[in-house]
């Protein structure tokens, strides 16, 4: 790669680098010689650099950019036809004479060698993975447009980040490649982002490429995570949401906490915008009572502070909880007989949060070790890692093995369920159970009404009432710390509170 200092796009080329280019040019034209278009490639080639010495660009600032410059430049070039540069070919000749340059090192190009010698490994990488032959080819030959994009962007594989796939993805493609090109859609965007994405991450593993940069934290969050990890045994979700929460309205506090007053406490939660939703201000009210509690561990700030943040109205018991009937969860469960590995995997996971009332989380995070095959029990880490073992039922049981035995892919990964399709990983979250309980819906028939997983949970609790089940078993199949929780589903029983209703003083 050329080293020496560059000169700017205002400043003439030197008439060395007009000397050496001509010489270039001859070189070229001597290697074309044989060619049946030599005549068009030359022509092209000539054409160019009168531009590029019309425009003052000198040669080690050609790149892709000035190329689409060129090609754009409404042509009053002396000697040279208007029409020439409209012909289809002729940018591509354009594109054949930058590359020569770029390879008689005229052009300083970044050493992409390391990256494009990784190739071949890369095309193992997929295999081992398990892609199918279709995909692996879409991602190989993804990477290597990739590769290709990047020497014409002049990025190096040090520099290269996320911003650049993006950037990759939404590019105008006239890259020197034998490829079909056309208008660019937004699946041709989808499939380039993937491919450089993979190919970056591929990368990065091997030390090639920089890691994902990171903004610099603001060291209180830092700390803050520190104790709700240590401390409080808080879940990464809840950390993720809590941290989120308090960087929104950090700033707003100040830099010292030893200077905190009540009244901007109060005003971080009074002073909300309108389109956030009662529960939205319910966090905030909680997230910074903990922070509170935090710096007054640390005696950072005044421990009295913690009761200037003001309550959010919290109306527990306004409304019922929301469940659906008995018959529409079997029709859910029904749905899901599908011979399919991913149908396989989808009726075990619907059948543990419609038998067992789990959250969406501990489906995701359920591991192989968890399961107890010999006592039929299951082990499940509740909110603040408050692990408890629960009976497997008979179906819930029956589905889960048939999902490992059949279905599951064979890879090094403790955690249950795994995507269905190549790269066989962890599901991500617990959004990606809400997608599978939102399609057994659709396919079930079940229109209104809650949606979610969820659902599954109080719709359980709710039928256990009606069944004549005592709260204290609901409690403890939901794994409820208070008695006050459970306590919501005694209103779903009807039948019940009618027998024990007071006669309404007064008129009917």
């Amino acid at each position: 790669m050329i080293t020496s200092p560059l000169p700017t796009l205002d400043e003439p080329p030197a008439h060395g680098d007009r000397l050496r280019a001509d010489a270039i040019l001859a070189r070229y034209l001597d290697a074309q010689l044989g060619s049946p278009s030599f005549r068009n490639r030359a022509g092209a080639a000539r054409h160019f650099l009168h531009w590029v010495r019309l425009r003052h660009v000198p040669l080690s600032r050609v790149d892709a950019e000035v190329v689409q410059r060129f090609t754009r430049h409404r042509c009053q070039c002396v000697s040279f036809s208007p029409r020439a540069i409209q012909q289809p070919g002729y940018v591509t000749n354009v594109r054949r004479f930058v590359a020569f340059l770029e390879d008689q090192g005229a052009i300083p190009v970044p050493d992409l060698g390391p990256v494009v010698a990784r190739l071949p490994a890369y095309g193992d990488h997929l295999v081992a993975l398990s892609y199918s032959r279709g995909c692996r080819g879409m991602l190989i030959s993804g990477a290597e447009h990739f590769v290709h994009w990047l020497r014409l962007s002049r990025v190096g594989a040090q520099v290269v980040s996320d911003a650049d796939v993006e950037r990759f993805a939404q590019h105008d493609c006239q890259c020197f490649l034998c490829r079909k090109r056309g208008r660019l859609t937004a699946s041709g965007v989808l499939r380039r982002r993937r491919s450089g994405a993979a190919f970056l991450q591929f990368l990065r593993d091997r030390g090639l490429a920089p890691a994902r940069g990171v903004a610099e934290e603001d060291p209180r969050l830092c700390a803050f995570r520190t104790w709700l990890v240590h401390r409080c045994g808080v879940t990464k979700q809840t950390v993720v949401r809590y941290l989120a929460e308090t960087a929104r309205w950090l700033q707003s506090l100040g830099e010292d906490p030893s200077k905190y007053d009540a009244v901007t406490i109060r005003n971080i939660v009074l002073d909300q915008p309108v389109t956030r939703s009662r529960g939205s201000v319910q966090l905030t009210a909680t997230v910074l009572r903990a922070y509170l509690r935090f710096l007054a561990a640390n005696g950072a700030c005044r421990p009295e502070l913690v009761h200037a943040v003001p309550y959010a109205s919290r109306r527990r018991d306004a409304v019922l909880p929301r469940f659906i009937s008995p018959e529409a969860v079997e029709r859910i469960v029904t749905s899901c007989h599908d011979a399919t590995s991913t149908g396989i995997r989808n009726q075990a996971i619907i059948l543990l949060l419609a038998r067992l009332g789990l959250r969406a989380g501990d489906v995701c995070q359920l591991k192989l070790s968890d399961i107890d095959w010999a006592n039929a029990l299951l082990r499940v880490d509740g909110k603040s890692r408050r692990a408890a073992q629960l009976p497997l039922p008979q179906d819930a049981g029956d589905a889960l093995l048939a999902y490992i035995e059949q279905a599951r892919p064979i890879v090094p990964e403790d955690r249950v369920f795994l995507r269905s399709h190549a790269p066989f990983r962890p599901l991500a979250s617990s959004a990606e159970i809400a997608r599978i309980v939102a399609k057994a819906r659709d396919r079930a028939g079940v229109k209104g009404g809650p949606s979610g997983a969820h659902v599954f949970r109080h719709s359980l609790a709710t039928a256990m009432v009606r069944s004549g089940s005592s709260l204290e078993s609901i409690g403890a199949l939901l794994r409820h710390q208070s008695p006050a929780t459970t306590a919501i589903y005694a209103k779903v029983d009807v039948v019940m509170l009618a027998r024990v209703a007071q006669p309404w003083p007064g008129d009917a």
